[in-house]
């Protein structure tokens, strides 16, 4: 087994929860996992992700909502048809409304286990 086995399937945790029609960056992701200088790790994994079905790695963009991980992805379109069809505006590999639809792991889901902690 990998020594990066255990941190990409803590990426591919926090990647199974965002959102259709939203979208992260590599290095939230990171920064979450409490290791902000491993956003280029957080690539590698969503590159080892393919044929993972359950992970949406298409919802995954550089910190200025470029489609970076496109060549990743079988025809050089698919990442933004996944997008598109979940309603994400996309022109030119540039994320439109970047700001609106991004998902921040570190507010998200700290946000959600204090409202699971108010359910108990």
């Amino acid at each position: 087994m990998s020594v990066n086995s255990g941190f990409f399937e803590r990426v591919y945790q926090v990647v199974e929860k965002i959102p259709p029609g939203r979208v992260t960056s590599y290095g939230a992701i990171a920064k979450f996992l409490g290791s902000p200088q491993s956003a280029r790790m957080v690539g590698w994994a969503m590159n080892a992700s393919k044929g993972m079905d359950n992970i949406p790695a298409h919802r995954v963009v550089n910190r200025k909502g470029l489609l970076t991980g496109k060549n990743h992805f079988s025809g050089t379109n698919a990442m933004q048809l996944l997008l598109e069809e979940e309603g994400v505006e996309v022109r030119e590999l540039q994320i439109q409304d970047f700001e609106t639809i991004f998902w921040d792991p570190m507010r998200e889901l700290n946000q959600n286990s204090c409202q699971d902690k108010d359910h108990q």
